[in-house]
């Protein structure tokens, strides 16, 4: 379609600055296999580990647990495997990035747990806040073609 011509010119001087540099479109790929490895792991643990994660998300108050946690798992499992095969990376890292924005504060609320809990809820809420963050930015770049992508 002429708009896909019209946008792959409007991308191209984008695609170019972004990984012209040196070695740029290796260490984003890297960044990608690392992130999004370590996310399709931790949905693969939702399914090797269903009966503990139901009972803690049961705990923290999900509805329907035990359709959340597989459910969840399968969203992490395609986001991470998606963002890092650069297969669908709009939708991948979209599924990352709703993952992480609902269950990081439903599952590490540090403000509602007791003191001698909180510090763990408060380091596993800022460690999903960065995860958020980068599920945001490959999301900002799923607009242009990745290097090494599927």
């Amino acid at each position: 379609m002429l708009s896909d011509v019209l946008m792959t010119f409007a991308l191209a001087p984008l695609q170019a600055e972004v990984f012209g540099a040196p070695l740029a479109a290796e260490l984003f790929l890297i960044g990608r296999l690392l992130f999004g490895g370590v996310l399709a792991f931790t949905g693969l643990n939702h399914f090797l580990d269903t009966e503990s994660m139901v009972g803690y998300a049961d705990a923290k108050g999900v509805p329907a647990a035990g359709l959340a946690v597989p459910f969840s798992g399968g969203m992490l499992v395609f986001g991470g495997l998606g963002v890092a095969l650069g297969f669908v990376p709009t939708i991948a890292a979209g599924a990352l990035a709703v993952f992480l924005l609902v269950t990081t504060p439903t599952m590490h609320d540090f403000w509602a747990v007791p003191e001698d809990q909180r510090q763990s809820e408060v380091t596993a809420f800022l460690k999903n806040v960065g995860l958020f963050s980068a599920a945001l930015a490959l999301l900002a770049l799923s607009a242009i073609d990745w290097p090494y992508a599927l």
